[in-house]
């Protein structure tokens, strides 16, 4: 008799909200550390679900982000062919680029960035809660134009122009599945990439005060950017720093405002504001892992299972945050966790480069919300809320607040 054969599991999977993914991520990773599945363009794949072995595949450099730019590389997230983008090197190459840009998001710099970052938050809340209205949509009230509006600055975007950009850059992080429009996705990035070759030359002409400004100026030993890799680090910037930025705001306002008392005990208490960036960061599902996807270089033992050289591998970020045996009480919402080794910015060489920035803007929102003492809510219960799945970052397409 013939054994019958198990259909692999679609990845990624149809759910309605992250919640519903994450609880198909808690039945996998009960079985196994690494399940395999298959992918949209019909690959084999392996997702990694544990801790320990996520962070194996963020920092074992057997397992190559370089392989993904291959033509007949799976995807997930629209990688173009011969991608020279920092997120998509491997060593020496990555090494080299990550040197030359990494001055730029030190702690040390980001701070300097405080109080223009304090300052646009304050205008943003003012805005919401200045007229006689007591509801608002806080996507595009807060978590839409907060990072765009930094990270645009921080390239030198003129104000007329960030309309433009933030519509390329909704477009560019579409994931394969229901949904999902790859070509526009494509057709979006072309266009971003020829905006910034003109950036580019307008700065070269009328060097400024900002990022693109410096990068065009770097040197490290001698060595500097060619206009190539300036173009794509400022497309990676410009993702990095708008894209997850968005999302981590959104969920951390989600819930933080779906159980009241969360918020209460920040404005009770302040001094939570950084270990509740840390934990919302964990506790949400911004960093799904989808642009973490690798391809292993030879083959490798992880998890009891043997990943053939070529094969893709998908490091579940989100499933790693929540993983019992590497956090206490791993799906409670823990606003003082102070022992949090979370992988929200991933981890190794490709640890996200604007992290600093990231966090700053998450603690400069809540510092100014508990500061000013309003009694934020959610505007509809969580349950009704509707999601943007079909990209590597996911959102509420409306996140309704009250006050």
């Amino acid at each position: 008799m013939t054994e019958a054969v198990t259909a692999l599991p679609a990845f990624p999977f149809r759910v309605r909200t992250p919640g519903e993914a994450l609880d198909e991520y808690a039945k996998l990773r009960a079985e196994a550390a690494v399940t395999r599945v298959r992918l949209p363009g019909g690959h084999e794949g392996w997702l990694v679900l544990r801790h320990a072995e996520v962070r194996t595949v963020l920092t074992d450099l057997r397992f190559s982000k370089e392989a993904m730019t291959r033509p007949d590389a799976p995807r997930l997230i629209p990688v173009h062919r011969g991608s020279r983008s920092l997120v998509n090197l491997d060593p020496p190459d990555h090494t080299r680029l990550r040197k030359l840009a990494s001055r730029e998001f030190t702690q040390r710099r980001v701070d300097t960035l405080r109080p223009r970052i304090e300052e646009i938050t304050a205008g943003l809340v003012d805005a919401m809660t200045g007229s006689a209205q007591t509801t608002a949509d806080a996507v595009t009230a807060l978590a839409l134009p907060l990072p765009i509006t930094v990270i645009c600055e921080l390239l030198g975007v003129e104000p007329a122009e960030q309309a433009q950009f933030r519509q390329w850059g909704d477009k560019v992080l579409t994931v394969g599945g229901p949904g999902a429009d790859a070509d526009a996705a494509r057709e979006a990035a072309g266009a971003l990439m020829g905006y910034l070759t003109g950036l580019l030359e307008r700065k070269r002409a009328r060097p400024g005060e900002d990022l693109l400004t410096r990068l065009l100026q770097a040197q490290e030993d001698g060595d500097s950017l060619d206009d190539g890799e300036l173009r794509t680090l400022a497309m990676t910037i410009l993702i990095a720093g708008y894209h997850t930025t968005v999302s981590a705001v959104s969920h951390l306002l989600v819930h933080l405002l779906e159980d009241p008392a969360r918020y209460q005990s920040i404005v009770d208490d302040p001094g939570l504001i950084g270990t509740a960036v840390e934990e919302a960061l964990r506790y949400s599902q911004v960093a799904g892992g989808f642009g973490s996807m690798r391809i292993a270089l030879e083959d490798v033992e992880l998890g009891g299972v043997t990943i053939r050289a070529g094969e893709p591998v998908i490091p579940l970020i989100n499933s790693a945050n929540r993983d019992e045996s590497a956090f206490a009480a791993a799906d409670e919402l823990r606003l003082d966790r102070t022992d949090n080794p979370h992988l929200a910015f991933g981890a190794g060489i490709h640890f996200c480069l604007g992290a600093a920035l990231a966090r700053l803007e998450l603690r400069v929102l809540l510092e100014t919300l508990v500061a000013r003492r309003i009694p934020l809510a959610l505007g509809v219960p969580v349950d009704e809320l509707s999601w943007h799945l079909a990209t590597a970052f996911p959102r509420p397409a409306e996140l309704p607040i009250r006050w």
